[in-house]
């Protein structure tokens, strides 16, 4: 038989816990710690919700930092340090960039090439297909 009700319906009538428990002969410690979650506890369900929803919209790429910036944009008031924590216990994490890959390695034995057209990367008008330049500074080199 669950006593528990009995004593919840006491303590509602202002009355005393420790006297229902008595009675009833159930100690006051099982009756606090009997299937209650935490405050805390009761939060972070819906906040690991939250997390998990930000973090499938971001196709996974989401770490603590960018997910705790779109909850505080949102208005929940989260530290970093909770949210990486709930990340963490939920197994998600946010992907992190690749390193550098290295596409060319330089041939020490190779002569230097000429320079044809004299470091002129001026237009000309008149001559045209003349010179065919392109960037290409997307590529990191040694000298920045």
């Amino acid at each position: 038989m669950d006593v528990y009700p009995f004593i919840e319906a006491e303590q509602a009538g202002k009355h005393s816990v420790k006297s229902a428990c008595e009675l009833l002969e159930v100690s006051r410690s099982a009756y606090y710690t009997r299937n209650r979650q935490s405050t805390r506890a009761r939060v972070d369900a819906p906040l690991t919700d939250r997390i998990l929803q930000v973090h499938t919209a971001s196709k996974g790429t989401y770490g603590a930092l960018r997910i705790h910036a779109e909850l505080a944009d949102a208005g929940h008031r989260h530290g970093r340090k909770r949210i990486a924590r709930r990340m963490r216990d939920a197994g998600i994490a946010g992907k992190n960039p690749r390193r550098w890959q290295v596409t060319t390695i330089a041939d020490l034995n190779a002569g230097n090439r000429p320079d044809l057209i004299r470091r002129d990367f001026t237009v000309n008008p008149t001559a045209v297909d003349t010179r065919w330049c392109g960037d290409i500074t997307y590529i990191n080199t040694w000298e920045g």
